[in-house]
């Protein structure tokens, strides 16, 4: 006997689900607007057929017809969509897998942090499965300007959001790191990760790496700790490019790189 699922009025309705499916992920990376021609040569489909199909999404909401061009975009139900998915996205949960794999490939310290009202905050940890760890703790504030991590922080987040850390820690700084911080930071931004040698804890070394979300902003920084004698914090060494797949993955999980300028 045939199962119900295999019947082909069945098959046929998978099918046009998946053709819109299409259609929509071609509105979305021809933003804001697209003719029709446009979308049917991006999709590989014949005209008539994508024609026949934005109708049907235009109806539902999911797509809408600009009058005085003619050019279509996504509609307001697949934003309502959109907005939900992204409202759903918890870095926590997202970076929970990945962070316990890093721990695991590198049998060093992990943890991760997120920016609260205090600052650098870290929320959390996998310890390294060994005799020697370095362990921080869940809800422990790092300072801004002597730690990796608040370092990504400071170098990503806007400067409104830092000032006033940023300012409390500054004066306490050395003249010459004083000078030296807005090329530091630049740098940060640059390599896209921070290492530190001993910076917060003597014979502790770091490395840290941003995480954003679909709208490009840092939402966390993933953090591996571990002894200088047994870690080696080196920005082009096998750990710091472990950690940047790491951080890109969740990036990703929470959108980035989604998002059409």
């Amino acid at each position: 006997m045939s199962d119900a699922t295999d019947t082909p009025n069945t098959k046929q309705k998978v099918r046009s689900a998946e053709v819109a499916t299409d259609i929509l992920k071609a509105l979305a990376s021809l933003t804001p607007a697209t003719s029709l021609s446009r979308l049917a040569e991006h999709l590989g489909m014949p005209a008539s057929k994508v024609h026949r199909y934005l109708q049907a999404l235009i109806a539902s909401g999911f797509a809408e017809q600009n009058p005085a061009t003619n050019h279509y975009a996504l509609g307001r139900e697949a934003l309502r969509v959109g907005l939900a998915a992204l409202g759903s996205m918890d870095v926590l949960k997202q970076a929970a897998l990945p962070l316990s794999q890093l721990r695991d490939a590198l049998n060093e310290s992990c943890f991760l942090a997120v920016w609260g009202n205090q600052g650098p905050t870290v929320v959390s940890i996998e310890p390294a499965v060994r005799e020697v760890t370095v362990v921080t703790q869940v809800g422990s504030v790092l300072p801004l300007l002597h730690s990796s991590t608040g370092l990504v922080f400071c170098a990503f987040l806007p400067e409104r959001e830092t000032q006033a850390l940023r300012d409390a820690e500054y004066s306490a700084l050395p003249a010459r790191e004083q000078q030296a911080l807005p090329r530091l930071l630049a740098q940060v931004r640059a390599a896209g990760m921070h290492h530190v040698h001993g910076l917060l804890l003597p014979g502790v070394d770091a490395l840290s790496a941003p995480v954003f979300d679909a709208l490009g902003r840092i939402v966390a920084v993933m953090t591996v700790v571990g002894p200088s004698s047994m870690f080696h914090a080196e920005a082009d060494g096998p750990a710091a490019q472990a950690l940047r797949d790491a951080a890109a993955g969740v990036s990703w999980r929470m959108g980035h790189g989604l998002r059409q300028d």
